[in-house]
């Protein structure tokens, strides 16, 4: 969908909050895997331009952290931009999610950005899309998981599994574990509340759960690895690695490793980048989810699979443009008249 422009050329600036973002996505789970399918392979094909993340760290607030991912994707998905992302651990205490996001889309044609989305849910549902999307195409070479196990609960886990239910997941057992209890029990409401199949299981410890999945999902804060023991994953399960810095490298050593993209994942401390520090080299990468998609890799049936995504600026901008020109059809855009003010160069 084109631009919206003023008489100028100079593309219309609009606002899309956070309830037309969720109005907008809800619901099309199977629609936004085919948009993140396509910016896999996209940017596989080498059509984007998705730089290293830019990390704004606080001296005073140490666990805290605004993340710039600015990105350029190609293709009919066409739109430069960049997500403007914070991660305040410390919210939680007091209920509030941990995640708040703004995002940016430029116009390819003049540079202007032409639209300011709230983010945090597109950041959500873009994590959850790839996460689904994972699970399915490194699970076809397997018996397929009937038993998914969350560790930690917080929003991430909460969109993951409205996506994998979203595009045809059925569970006979769904675990969960967090070392709040009460983020535990929320969780379990929201399981019950959404009316999928199964039992819901709550464990009193990670081993558990780990031990009773086919399909486990880490979602949590962890800033180190705090899962060593490789013993858990000897009925090799296949696990979206989310969070990214749960897993001792050891236990990476022992699976086969799939990553969204190699250069952005193993940086920045990941499970995967301690890996790469412990071994000297990268050979324990079996390839990336592009290269499952294109048939370039199969993924082993007899291993433990871990999937390690570090979340690709181009995936924000693929779902944020397709939000925003959803809102645009349905002539619901909040246009924010004389935004760009000095629009002739000599007055």
């Amino acid at each position: 969908m084109s631009t919206p422009r003023d008489a100028l050329g100079a593309p219309r600036f609009a606002v899309v909050p956070g309830e037309q973002v969720q109005e907008v996505l809800q619901g099309r789970e199977p629609e936004v895997g085919e948009v993140v399918e396509a910016v896999y392979r996209l940017h596989g094909a080498g059509d984007s331009v998705n730089p290293p993340s830019y990390f704004l760290r606080f001296p005073d607030r140490p666990s805290a952290r605004i993340i710039a991912l600015p990105a350029s994707l190609g293709g009919p998905l066409r739109v430069d931009g960049i997500k403007w992302i914070s991660s305040f651990p410390e919210n939680t205490r007091s209920g509030l999610p941990r995640a708040s996001a703004v995002l940016i889309l430029n116009d390819p044609e003049t540079g202007y950005p032409y639209a300011c989305l709230e983010s945090s849910v597109i950041s959500a549902v873009r994590t959850a899309s790839s996460a689904a999307l994972a699970a399915d195409r490194l699970s076809r070479t397997r018996v397929r998981p009937r038993r998914v196990g969350f560790v930690g609960t917080g929003l991430i886990a909460r969109y993951i599994h409205t996506h994998l239910v979203g595009t045809g997941w059925e569970f006979e057992e769904t675990g969960v574990f967090d070392l709040s209890a009460e983020s535990a029990r929320g969780f379990r409401g929201y399981l019950e509340r959404s009316g999928g199949k199964g039992r819901v299981t709550v464990h009193d410890s990670t081993e558990s759960l780990v031990r009773g999945s086919d399909l486990v999902v880490f979602a949590t804060v962890a800033g180190e690895p705090h899962i060593h023991e490789t013993a858990w994953f000897q009925h090799h399960p296949l696990v979206l690695h989310v969070s990214l810095r749960d897993l001792d490298p050891r236990i990476l050593l022992e699976s086969a490793n799939f990553v969204d993209d190699v250069e952005h994942c193993l940086k920045a401390e990941t499970s995967p980048h301690l890996a790469e520090k412990l071994t000297g080299g990268r050979d324990f990468i079996d390839g990336t989810l592009n290269d499952v998609l294109t048939g370039r890799v199969t993924v082993p049936e007899d291993r433990t699979v871990v999937f390690s995504p570090f979340g690709l600026g181009v995936l924000d901008l693929a779902v944020g443009r397709f939000v925003h020109d959803q809102v645009a059809r349905e002539g619901r855009l909040r246009v924010v008249d004389g935004f760009f003010h000095e629009l002739r160069r000599h007055g």
